[in-house]
């Protein structure tokens, strides 16, 4: 949902740019808008990191634990098409430095991280609890993002249209110049989520670890270029 409250239009005219030296009878600027809004959806970073004597041995290790954080996934109501596998991977442990002696590998460690999606975000800290509880010592961060943006989308782009023309006639007036049509256009941005909340190797966590959506900036700038009459 968008907030009512919506963040001021930020405008982007670099000097060098607004009136182009080598192409007189032109004058490019640049607009953003951007629109505030409320998460309604994340991603969690999950998994299990386990060591043992033999590749094997850390796998099967690994396997066990994981099979119980798909179990607290689906309990957590979590549909298993939103469920995927985004790193397996089993590397050696190698020993300590040491004058005069070769490094040797003294045993695996596997590691496998699933990333799941959330749109229940009430009980977002009481599923990261149920992860960890279930065998997961890894939780790599959450990351908030919005099911569908294109309401969000479209306000920011009127916003900054708004503001290119607006800035376009406070210019010509300044300039004393007769702004012709618009010659070139182009768009470029997208959101900007706050950044990931990141949690270290974990062992345990307080019954509904509190966890804080924030909110995401969704923006777009704009680019253009308006022919100067004579």
């Amino acid at each position: 949902m968008i907030r009512a409250l919506i963040l001021a239009t930020a405008l982007t005219v670099p000097a060098a740019t607004a009136i182009a030296q080598d192409e007189p009878g032109r004058l490019s600027l640049s607009a953003t808008g951007e629109v505030q809004v409320v998460p309604d959806m994340a991603t969690v970073q999950s998994g299990v990191v386990t060591e043992a004597r033999t590749a094997a041995e850390a796998l099967n290790a690994n396997s066990r634990r994981m099979n119980g954080v798909f179990e607290a996934l689906a309990e957590a109501g979590i549909e298993r098409q939103d469920i995927q596998t985004s790193n397996l991977q089993i590397n050696p442990v190698w020993s300590n430095y040491s004058a005069g002696e070769q490094r040797r590998i003294t045993g695996y460690q596997a590691t496998n991280t699933v990333t799941a999606r959330v749109t229940e975000l009430d009980e977002l800290g009481a599923t990261v609890d149920a992860l960890v509880a279930s065998g997961a010592n890894q939780i790599q961060g959450i990351n908030f993002s919005l099911e569908d943006d294109d309401a969000a989308r479209r306000e920011a782009r009127l916003r900054a249209v708004a503001e290119l023309r607006e800035t376009a006639a406070l210019y010509a007036g300044a300039l004393e110049i007769e702004l012709g049509g618009l010659l070139e256009f182009s768009e470029s941005g997208g959101g900007r989520p706050q950044p990931p909340v990141m949690f270290a190797r974990a062992e345990s966590f307080a019954a509904d670890t509190p966890v804080a959506a924030g909110q995401l900036t969704v923006s777009v700038t704009i680019t253009g270029v308006f022919a100067i009459g004579d």
